[in-house]
Order: C-alpha cells, then sequence, then structure tokens
C-alpha cells in the first residue's frame, strides 16, 4: 500500500469514527434537553395542582366552620328580596292558566368575620336562595274583556334552593379577605405541604429527592423543609393563595438537588450501550490502525532485511567465484600456495555466510522455543575474557584496543556458554563496526546487591534517542544512507536480548551521537 493511499483510509477511517461520536453525543445532548422539559412540565403541573388542593382544603375547612357556626346560633335569617321573575302562560284550547314566580332572596344570619378572625369584621356572610311557585288555574272566565281568576289556584307547587354560582362566588369573596389575613403557618402546615407535594410528584412519576418552602414577597418563611436551598437551576415556583385581585405575596418553590440525576437516569441503559459500542468501535479502530502502522513498519523492515541480506551473500558469492575462476587460471593453479590462499578465502566467505544463516535460524528457534539453553554454573569473568579474543584479531586488524576492568568480586553465574559467549560477541562486533577510527573498547564488570553488572563501552558513532529505543527490534538497523559500509541484518542484538532475558538478566543502552555508546547487561548471581 502506496502512502497517499495509506494516509486517505486513515483520514477517512478518522472522519467516520469522529462522525459517530458526534452524532451519538448529539443524540445525548437532545434527549436530556428533551427529558428536561417533560421533567419541567410535569413539576409546574404538580405545583399547580398543589396550589388547588391548599385552596381548596382551606375552602372546605374554612366552610365546614361556617356551617358549624350558623348551626350553633339557631337563628332565623332576616330575608331581603333581590329580583322576581313573573311568567305568565295560557293554554287556549284547555282553558287552563299558568303562572311561575322565581324570587332570588338574600338570606342574612348576623354573622361576620369577627367569627373567623378578630382583623374581619367588616365582613358580613350570608346566603342568597332561589324560591319558585308554579300556580295552576281552571276553568278562567272572562269579565269586560279582562283576565279574572278565582282567588284560589287549582294546583300550587313551591320549590325553594341556592343559586349555586352565585352563592359560590359571593362566599368565596368574602373567604378570601378573611384569610388573607391569617398567619401563613396557620393556613397551611410544613407536613401537609410536603404530603401534597409527594403524592403529586408520584403520580407524574417524578421520583427523586426534593425540597420545599414558601416564600413571602421573596424572605423565606417558615413553612419549609429543613434542607431546602434556592438554586436557579433546579428550582421552579407558583404564586400561591391569591387574593380576589390576583395578586399574591406568597410563593411556593420546589427544589429538586438530583435532578440532573434523575433526567439521565432514563438514558443510562440506551447511553451504556451507546457508549459500550462507541467504545468497542474506537478500540477496534485503534487496533486496527496500529496493525497497520505495524504491516507497513514490517514491510519497509522486510524490504531492508533483504536488501541487507542481499548485499551480505553478494560479496562473498563474489569472492567465491573469484577464488574459483583464480584457481581454474593455469597460471595459478600449479602455485600451491596462491591456491591455498584462494581456498582459505573461499572457506573464509563460506563460514561467514553460515554464520550469517545461523542467525538467522537462532532467532526463529527463539521464537517457537525449540532453542536448547541448558545453563549451569559458570565464571563470567572466563566467559568475558573467551569473547573478547574472538574479536581480538579483528580489533588488531584495525589497530584498536580492547580494555579489561574487571571489579567484580562475585563472578558465578548460572549461564549457557556457548549462548552467551555469542552474546558479548555480538556486542563487541557492534562496537567494532561502528567505529569510524580505530576501535577503543572498555569492558567493565562490578557487583551491585546480588547482581554482577557487565559495561561495553565503545567511542564509535552512537545511536540517535530513536535508535536506542528500538534498538533491539528484530532486523531494525539505524539508516546510514544508501551506503552498506556497516555489514548486518539487524538480528543480532534481537538475539542478543532474547538470550540475556532467558539468563533471567537485564540489557540496557546508553548512547549519545558521535560519543559511543555502552551495553549495560545485569544478571543474578549465584547465591
Amino acid at each position: 500500500m502506496n502512502k497517499s493511499r495509506f494516509r486517505l483510509l486513515v483520514f477517512l477511517m478518522s472522519l467516520s469514527l469522529i462522525g459517530i461520536i458526534l452524532v451519538q453525543l448529539y443524540w445525548i445532548s437532545t434527549s436530556l434537553d428533551k427529558n428536561e422539559e417533560e421533567f419541567k412540565y410535569h413539576v409546574q403541573q404538580v405545583l399547580g395542582n398543589v396550589s388547588n388542593t391548599i385552596k381548596e382544603k382551606e375552602l372546605v375547612a374554612f366552610y365546614n366552620h361556617y356551617n358549624k357556626i350558623i348551626d350553633s346560633t339557631g337563628k332565623v335569617p332576616q330575608e331581603d328580596e333581590l329580583k322576581e321573575i313573573y311568567f305568565y302562560e295560557r293554554d287556549k284550547k284547555t282553558n287552563e292558566t299558568i303562572i311561575y314566580t322565581n324570587t332570588l332572596v338574600a338570606e342574612n344570619y348576623g354573622i361576620n368575620g369577627s367569627f373567623f378572625d378578630k382583623n374581619a369584621n367588616s365582613v358580613n356572610f350570608g346566603n342568597v336562595v332561589s324560591k319558585r311557585k308554579t300556580e295552576i288555574y281552571n276553568g278562567n272566565t272572562l269579565n269586560d274583556g279582562s283576565l279574572q281568576m278565582r282567588s284560589f289556584p287549582d294546583v300550587t307547587v313551591k320549590k325553594s334552593g341556592s343559586v349555586s354560582s352565585l352563592d359560590k362566588a359571593n362566599f368565596e369573596v368574602a373567604f378570601k379577605d378573611v384569610v388573607s389575613l391569617k398567619p401563613l403557618q396557620e393556613r397551611v402546615s410544613t407536613e401537609q405541604l410536603g404530603k401534597y407535594l409527594k403524592a403529586e410528584l408520584n403520580k407524574y412519576g417524578v421520583e427523586t429527592p426534593f425540597e420545599f418552602g414558601i416564600y413571602s414577597n421573596g424572605l423565606a418563611t417558615k413553612v419549609r423543609s429543613e434542607d431546602f436551598k434556592y438554586d436557579i437551576n433546579t428550582t421552579y415556583g407558583i404564586p400561591v393563595f391569591q387574593d380576589n385581585e390576583g395578586l399574591s405575596k406568597y410563593q411556593l418553590l420546589v427544589s429538586f438537588p438530583h435532578k440532573n440525576k434523575f433526567v439521565f437516569s432514563s438514558l443510562i441503559g440506551i447511553s451504556s450501550l451507546s457508549l459500550l459500542f462507541t467504545l468497542v468501535i474506537v478500540l477496534t479502530y485503534s487496533s486496527a490502525l496500529n496493525q497497520l502502522i505495524k504491516q507497513k513498519q514490517i514491510s519497509e523492515i522486510k524490504t531492508d532485511f533483504i536488501n541487507n541480506m542481499t548485499h551480505e551473500f553478494k560479496t562473498p558469492i563474489a569472492t567465491i567465484n573469484l577464488a574459483l575462476d583464480a584457481i581454474k587460471n593455469p597460471k595459478i593453479i600449479d602455485d600451491k600456495e596462491k591456491v591455498q590462499r584462494y581456498l582459505q578465502m573461499i572457506k573464509e566467505e563460506n563460514k561467514r555466510m553460515h554464520a550469517q544463516v545461523e542467525n538467522v535460524l537462532r532467532i526463529s528457534k527463539l521464537e517457537k522455543n525449540e532453542l536448547d539453553i541448558s545453563k549451569e554454573p559458570r565464571d563470567v569473568t572466563e566467559i568475558i575474557e573467551d569473547a573478547i579474543e574472538h574479536v581480538s584479531l579483528i580489533v588488531e586488524d584495525r589497530e584498536g584496543q580492547v580494555h579489561q576492568h574487571f571489579n567484580a568480586q562475585r563472578n558465578t553465574i548460572l549461564l549457557n556458554e556457548v549462548h552467551f559467549t555469542n552474546v558479548l560477541v555480538n556486542i563487541l562486533d557492534n562496537a567494532i563496526k561502528y567505529s569510524p577510527a580505530a576501535p577503543i573498547i572498555d569492558v567493565f564488570t562490578e557487583n551491585i546487591k546480588d547482581f554482577i553488572v557487565i559495561k561495553i563501552q565503545d567511542q564509535g558513532a552512537g545511536m540517535s534517542k530513536v535508535a536506542q529505543k528500538r534498538v533491539f527490534e528484530k532486523f531494525y538497523r539505524e539508516h546510514t544512507g544508501d551506503l552498506h559500509n556497516v555489514k548486518g541484518h539487524g538480528l543480532g542484538l534481537s538475539y542478543v536480548k532474547q538470550i540475556v532475558e532467558d539468563h533471567n538478566g537485564q540489557i540496557f543502552v546508553e548512547s549519545e551521537k558521535g560519543k559511543g555508546s555502552t551495553f549495560i547487561i545485569k544478571l543474578p548471581l549465584i547465591n
């Protein structure tokens, strides 16, 4: 996959993921706003119902008290006629005459507001009733063109009853004038108000803790719950105890401390699933993107590995071919010294290719846990000296030096001689290869608690911070340009790390570009 296509794929995937997340957030936000509006509507309905309940309860209590006073006084009311409605009808066929009379009468029991409140003595209470009478006359006679009826009707029907609408309106006006002068605590108690609110809230499904209070002209009254606090975002109010002019100095306020939690509670289930699926998509996307990047890196590493391996084999193969061609030359084939020299070159180049193959095979076996690494107690100083001996000829050929600083007093560890020697030879070989001038290498040993620490320090080219983090990765080699002036395929240090870790040890690198590198191996001692 080329870079432009890879970038386009990542861009489209990222754009789609961001779009999904934004849609989910928009849906959650819209649902929350809808739930909050519904909550507000229900609370306003509750407050309106509670206000009406308080008013009706107070009115009923007042009316009952009023009736008890009338019953206890036993007074005959004074009647004043207010209005009389007269209706006359005559049936010519039956010669029957009907007269209907409806009279509005005001009954005054002589009760004023002082019976209910000492400050309301100017308000008088009475009742308005309707007295209805129907008279039927049969066999009427006419004298001189005028209607004359007998003195007594044949049928008389009398009815009496209250004029409900007028009576109720009259009573409520007087009622509001009287109770408006009462103290608030006598009109409604904290317990009653809490009971009314709880019942109405449960009816509308608003099952969340609440606090309430009645304020008078913006000031708190004693009719309130203990923990009531006004909060503009969670408090709702409505006027209560309105007078005859529709005005009120009292306001019922209800606060919901856990309003946001309640509003969101209905969305928790679906929101959790939505967020869970979104998280799965994000993780899947991240994993897929990570795999894509890794595959791209592996592809680049493999290409680099193939190029390096091709170069590693190309040179010895070319050398072997040249040596064979030289041996075939009749002038050289009789020169035993030259033949021997060319044969030695063929052997060395073949040995070099074999070593490269062995490195690849060792890594493969390590990954499959097929490499047999048996360990036994050994003096690690002897192994270090043996490894230095392996590279001594190469160091001398480049006019370099290896300095030994063995300061460790305890040196016995459990190790595999062959593989640990290869570890040290690999590190020393790198120190030689990456030293542009004559290689100067220092090897240190020291004891730290129950460990031995081996340091191999060179004064070569060093490496960047990025290279230090990845130097132990398989196939990784820091780019040194198009020139293959440093041979290798990036398997050596990966093998080193795995062998050290198999010995229950640790390996680190400290380096600075242009100032050399130090490889540090820490291994546990045998107690």
